[in-house]
């Protein structure tokens, strides 16, 4: 006999009368695919860590305001990215203070280009270059296979922005790998 897992919104409904077992378990359902995402954009699992402790710190406290449990996941991805955005807001004023040559954020890492032909780690550190904006958008599309109107209602952009969002990135990342491939062919 199986048992079937208990839905979102029934889990929600046993944390709000303070079954905090329940919490862990939508915890562990998405946990990892949250600190994926997060990792992606903001470029280390570390970081990622850091967002998912304080995202899941304020999802438990702010439950009560969870109008759809049934949605519970949209819910919560919301404030994953709201986290994530503010993280890398506050790193890059960090950043700012500290790194005086601007010229040097802009400079490839040599160390990602050998003989092999572009791979993983090449087109992960394209991905960290994108603009905040459209990396959000692209991992949200092309990793996390998202519909626009559902990217739209998480972000709170708009869906024609969003798609110009998408596409800018994915020029950018074609003409970034380019750029890779040619240092890598004139070596």
């Amino acid at each position: 006999m199986t048992v079937e897992p208990q839905s979102d919104q029934v889990l929600v409904g046993q944390v709000l009368a303070g079954d905090v077992g329940a919490f862990a378990t939508l915890v562990h359902r998405y946990r990892d695919r949250y600190a994926r995402y997060a990792a992606r954009m903001l470029g280390s699992g570390d970081d990622a860590e850091d967002v998912l402790q304080s995202v899941f710190l304020r999802a438990f406290r702010n439950l009560g305001g969870c109008s759809n449990p049934a949605r519970f996941h949209a819910w919560l991805f919301q404030i994953v990215i709201n986290e994530c955005r503010t993280f890398a807001t506050r790193r890059a004023q960090r950043d700012e203070r500290l790194v005086h040559d601007l010229r040097v954020l802009d400079t490839p890492d040599r160390s990602a280009i050998d003989e092999s032909p572009i791979d993983r780690e090449m087109i992960h550190r394209a991905v960290e270059r994108l603009p905040a904006e459209q990396r959000e958008a692209f991992l949200l599309k092309h990793v996390e296979e998202l519909e626009y109107d559902e990217i739209a209602e998480l972000t709170g952009a708009s869906v024609p922005a969003l798609k110009m969002r998408v596409k800018r990135a994915c020029e950018r990342l074609r003409n970034l790998l380019e750029e890779v491939d040619n240092v890598r062919t004139s070596s």
